[in-house]
């Protein structure tokens, strides 16, 4: 690939800086957001959204783990078969960080070894048109 050819850009506030927009072009939550969105309640607004059409799939159709939108149930059942997935379940398997533990790695307590959650894939219901 290499560097980018794009030439002065240094002063100009008119154009975005290019190595920012590929940095965050595939930005996806962070494991301890999507832990908060596991929660039972914050789940169940995430898995029953309104129709929301400037969103892929009208935002019916949402991986919960990996926090994407698809386009039906039929994509959706295949992402749960993708590496992709598979591995995010596997990352949040892991409890995540909390000040507490920091804490803890710094000498101001007890060590208590890092805890484990059970994470399964989302059921999905198909609806009969």
């Amino acid at each position: 690939m290499g560097k980018s050819k794009q030439i002065g850009n240094h002063n100009s506030t008119r154009k975005k800086s290019i190595g920012k927009t590929w940095k965050t072009k595939n930005y996806t939550k962070h494991l301890d957001q999507i832990h908060a969105d596991m929660k039972p309640s914050a789940a169940a607004k995430l898995l029953k959204q309104e129709v929301d059409y400037d969103v892929t799939g009208s935002a019916q159709h949402y991986c919960l783990h990996c926090a994407r939108y698809f386009v039906d149930v039929k994509a959706l059942k295949e992402h749960f078969k993708t590496k992709v997935h598979k591995k995010r379940i596997k990352l949040l398997k892991e409890e995540p960080y909390t000040q507490a533990e920091a804490d803890r790695a710094a000498g101001m307590g007890s060590y208590i070894p890092h805890k484990t959650v059970e994470v399964k894939t989302q059921d999905v219901e198909e609806k009969m048109d």
